[in-house]
């Protein structure tokens, strides 16, 4: 519907809406322009300030397939910008380096991932950013566009009188910036890094909300050494999302009887029972002394929150960063998977603050772009553990579980450990480095631990395959309620 009077009127509405008068590439579905207004509002957050056009074009073309997109002039530019100087061609020179982004292998590629919409923002925010901090020209509005898709809704024929309600000086200088710049942005878009767009796509969402995890994210596109453990968590992370969740425990009574019980409903009373007077009968009624049928039931298993601990300090670099990392990130999918409820956590010298999944969702930036410059104090940091896993238990009726990635000298006292297994189950996994072997006091405490050695880590096909070996243990049951784990440990402690 047209964009109402008083809305036309205000440029804060009037100044993005009309800025659509420059877009070449138009959406199917008025939703899709509707996400493009919230990158441009989460871009403005993190200090990228372009049109609302340059912003819903380059979105529209990552997030979306292209049959879901119109690409073509939508005004005539010759009357709309008669003007502006050199105007027609500078549309002309923007809209071929629309069509080239369309045509590249990133856009084919990115918009088939359903990526997030903090992601998109990120991608944008590092496309467009060093464009927007060179143009000169201030904004002559402030937008303040409503997210409502009425709005956008059949534009075209008042796309001009928009234009024209407020001055386009910003928009054009944004515009001229961006075409100067384009061998840049083109750069740019063929350097995105399509694996780690990927990972996140295969993982959904994460599991922080607007500016964190914006930051985050950007962490992790401008780390080269994120792609390695991108790399492996996608070698390992297929036979994780294969597993299916565990279906809840029922709480009816369900197949045959099972015996006899004090407690039961009417229709499960013993019939012998009638054969007592009524006197006998009431008296044996409210002594709880009547036999019933005890049905076979599924009993509810307690949830338990897993704790997975992730050492950042410079023994991890490396190798044994790519393995702890893509090791925490598989685990702990595969425990989301299963119903369960976990907490991230980095240590060096100190202990970090717990980042929690929510939503099913792990904070997946936070993880890949995580760096620890604090030394190591393993004393300290379990310490601190331990006192914050007994203030928890008292608190909370779910059991704990602590998985450790760590390196093999990771040397805590023994008391400490102790300590820590009062309040939880503990689980490790220990890389070895060249040469070394695993020699720690605590080892008879663990609940499972498994040794990863150095030649593993140095192969990525031996070290997917230990990994999957690894996973296969993480967060099973046993008969009689036990991790299958602790079977895992005489295994593990026995290899090379």
């Amino acid at each position: 519907m047209p964009v109402p009077d008083e809305l036309a009127r205000d440029p804060a509405v009037a100044g993005p809406l009309g800025s659509l008068a420059l877009s070449v590439a138009a959406p199917r579905a008025s939703t899709l322009a509707l996400r493009a207004v919230r990158w441009h509002r989460e871009l403005r957050r993190l200090g990228v300030n372009m049109p609302l056009s340059v912003v819903h074009d380059l979105g529209l073309l990552l997030a979306c397939p292209n049959e879901q997109l119109e690409l073509g002039a939508r005004a005539h530019y010759d009357t709309l910008l008669a003007d502006a100087p050199g105007g027609a061609q500078l549309m002309a020179d923007y809209r071929k380096l629309i069509e080239e982004v369309a045509g590249s292998e990133t856009a084919r590629r990115s918009s088939s991932l359903s990526m997030s919409d903090d992601l998109v923002v990120v991608l944008l925010a590092r496309l467009l950013g060093s464009v927007a901090a060179r143009v000169q020209v201030a904004p002559s509005y402030l937008p303040g566009l409503p997210l409502d898709a009425a709005l956008l809704e059949r534009l075209g024929p008042v796309l001009p009188a928009l234009f024209n309600a407020v001055s386009r000086r910003w928009d054009m200088a944004a515009v001229r910036g961006l075409c100067n710049a384009a061998l840049y942005v083109l750069t740019l878009v063929d350097a995105l890094d399509l694996d780690t767009l990927q990972l996140f796509g295969m993982l959904g969402g994460d599991a922080a909300e607007g500016a964190l995890a914006q930051v985050d994210l950007l962490g992790v596109l401008g780390q080269p050494e994120a792609n390695d453990v991108v790399n492996f968590s996608l070698d390992i992370l297929p036979s994780v999302l294969e597993a299916k969740t565990r279906p809840g425990a029922g709480t009816h009574p369900a197949f045959g009887y099972a015996g006899l019980a004090r407690k039961g409903s009417i229709d499960s009373l013993v019939l012998s029972e009638l054969a007592w007077d009524a006197d006998e009968l009431m008296r044996r009624l409210a002594n709880d002394e009547v036999l019933y049928y005890a049905r076979e039931q599924t009993r509810d298993e307690a949830r338990r929150v897993h704790h997975v601990l992730i050492d950042a300090s410079a023994s991890m670099r490396g190798d044994r960063a790519t393995f702890a990392r893509g090791m925490a990130l598989a685990s702990a999918k595969k425990l989301l998977l299963a119903g369960e409820d976990v907490v991230l956590r980095f240590f060096d010298s100190r202990l970090y603050e717990p980042r929690a999944a929510r939503g099913g969702q792990l904070p997946v930036g936070y993880l890949l772009s995580f760096k620890g410059e604090r030394g190591r104090n393993p004393a300290r940091v379990f310490g601190e553990l331990a006192r914050f896993l007994e203030v928890t238990a008292t608190r909370d009726a779910r059991q704990i579980v602590v998985h450790l990635y760590t390196h093999a000298a990771l040397y805590i006292p023994r008391e400490t450990v102790s300590a820590i297994r009062q309040s939880a189950r503990l689980a490790a996994v220990f890389m070895l480095p060249s040469g070394g072997e695993l020699s720690l006091d605590y080892l008879d405490l663990l609940d499972a631990y498994w040794v990863v050695d150095h030649q593993v880590l140095a192969s990525r096909g031996a070290r997917a395959d230990e990994a999957r070996r690894i996973l296969g243990g993480v967060g099973e049951k046993a008969p009689g309620g036990e991790d299958a784990p602790r079977s895992a440990r005489s295994v593990a402690a026995e290899r090379p």
